[in-house]
């Protein structure tokens, strides 16, 4: 289940939600006026999710090009 929390919580707990982002490797949702505004993450996952989308994207255009017939080397 998703943790979500008003954009007062970021003044008033940004030790804590650091602190659950770093330990749960979850992001922290963050809501505006009742609606969703923001995504807090910590670093450590914000590049994981990185590195994931780069690898999926090489991934991508290798079949792509396995599809066009091209060869490995």
């Amino acid at each position: 289940m998703p943790n979500i929390g008003p954009i007062s919580d970021l003044r008033n707990r940004a030790n804590e939600i650091s602190e659950f982002c770093k330990t749960t490797r979850e992001p922290v949702f963050i809501t505006k006026n009742g609606s969703g505004d923001m995504v807090v993450m910590s670093i450590e996952t914000y590049e994981l999710q990185q590195a994931q989308l780069e690898l999926y994207a090489k991934l991508a255009e290798a079949e792509v090009e396995i599809a066009s017939g091209a060869k490995g080397d």
